[in-house]
């Protein structure tokens, strides 16, 4: 039985720009540690070698100190590691492959898969055929010399590519960097380890994505994980999937009209930590009181959990009548109020409703204070 660690798009580099720089750089920082979860996972498993499956790098030009950051990540094990390169990080004439050769930044137990050479690992009798991109962009399939190439009798045939499965998309749809969905039939491939989509997905039983092992994006996909591969001549794959991901992306959309429906969603947030990455996406509308009890909640969610996009361009402020007493707006305040939450219909919608709400907080700031109980006495 030989095993093998699968992984993809670690996207070294990626800067995560929607988000604050405090932020985006510890999302920045979480990918190094995905690398070094993956090293202890294939020592602590004992597998024959690391197949990571395009877009190691998010860009061409990361920083010399980020290569060599990477590299010191991937320590943690000292069997064979193979990169092949994706779409973002194609082997370009000048590249960041052509850098780290020129820096000599990689070890010797790190193979890089430049060209459509095979890879004998003869310890564990395995033959790996890569299919690196040499541009960000090809419409032809660079697995098809996988079906004429040989491999040494009794060796295991594994492929390494990154790509779209032809037919995953829609018919119109012409994808780039197409991979013929047999392939690991035609090519007797005993497993074809893809990269490309970001999350873990089988598409037939020798034939799968890893997906990304640090979660970057919104989306349910099954991503933050390495595929651990054991295989024998002759048998099938088993393929199990392993937790690697640090941070857990939520998205959220939520309409609002009241104090229950608000209560329904600070109830739903109570739980996330500081491993979560939020986006909430608000609609509907509230009593310029309820939405400033919002506005308290998120600000104090936001300093508990890793990072929070929030989108509420559609969440209108609707001042009550009780919010009209407690400030004790009349007159030309009235009017101004009742102006600025007219104008959250328009094209300014936003700016008014921001508006509204610092209009509110001054005026509530400004308000006689309540009697005490012995005033008068």
């Amino acid at each position: 039985m030989r095993k093998l660690l699968h992984t993809a798009d670690w996207q070294i580099g990626k800067t995560f720009g929607q988000f604050s720089p405090e932020d985006a750089a510890i999302l920045t920082e979480s990918r190094f540690q995905a690398v070094e979860a993956l090293a202890a996972l294939a020592a602590g498993r004992q597998v024959d070698a690391i197949l990571v499956a395009g877009d190691v790098f998010d860009m061409q030009s990361v920083s010399d100190r980020t290569l060599h950051r990477l590299f010191h990540a991937m320590s943690g094990y000292g069997g064979p590691w193979l990169l092949l390169p994706g779409n973002h990080d194609a082997a370009l004439a000048e590249s960041v492959w052509t850098r780290i050769r020129h820096l000599g930044a990689a070890p010797d137990n790190v193979r890089l898969c430049l060209d459509n050479t095979p890879v004998l690992l003869e310890s564990s009798k395995i033959a790996v055929l890569p299919a690196p991109l040499t541009q960000r962009i090809t419409y032809d399939d660079l697995t098809q010399w996988f079906d004429r190439a040989s491999s040494p009798e009794g060796y295991l045939r594994i492929g390494l590519a990154h790509g779209s499965i032809q037919g995953l998309l829609a018919d119109n749809i012409d994808s780039s960097n197409p991979i013929a969905p047999d392939r690991a039939a035609t090519a007797r491939l005993d497993y074809l380890a893809l990269g490309d989509w970001h999350g873990a997905r089988r598409i037939d039983e020798r034939t799968w994505y890893s997906g990304t092992p640090e979660t970057d994006r919104f989306r349910a996909n099954d991503s933050g994980n390495a595929l651990l591969v054991e295989l024998a001549p002759g048998q099938a794959p088993s393929v199990s999937t392993h937790r690697v991901s640090r941070h857990q992306w939520l998205s959220i959309r939520s309409s609002l009209y009241g104090a229950t429906d608000t209560d329904q969603l600070l109830a739903r947030l109570q739980d996330a930590g500081t491993d979560h990455v939020l986006q909430l996406r608000l609609e509907g509308q509230l009593s310029l009181t309820e939405y400033q009890r919002l506005q308290r909640a998120l600000q104090q969610l936001q300093g508990k959990v890793r990072a929070m996009e929030l989108d509420c361009e559609s969440l209108r402020v609707e001042p009550s009548d009780d919010d009209l007493r407690q400030l004790h707006a009349e007159g030309y305040l009235a009017q101004t109020l009742e102006e600025l939450r007219q104008l959250q219909q328009g094209e300014q919608s936003a700016l008014a409703r921001d508006a509204l709400l610092i209009l509110g907080g001054l005026l509530a700031e400004t308000r006689p204070a309540a009697p005490t109980e012995d005033a008068g006495a």
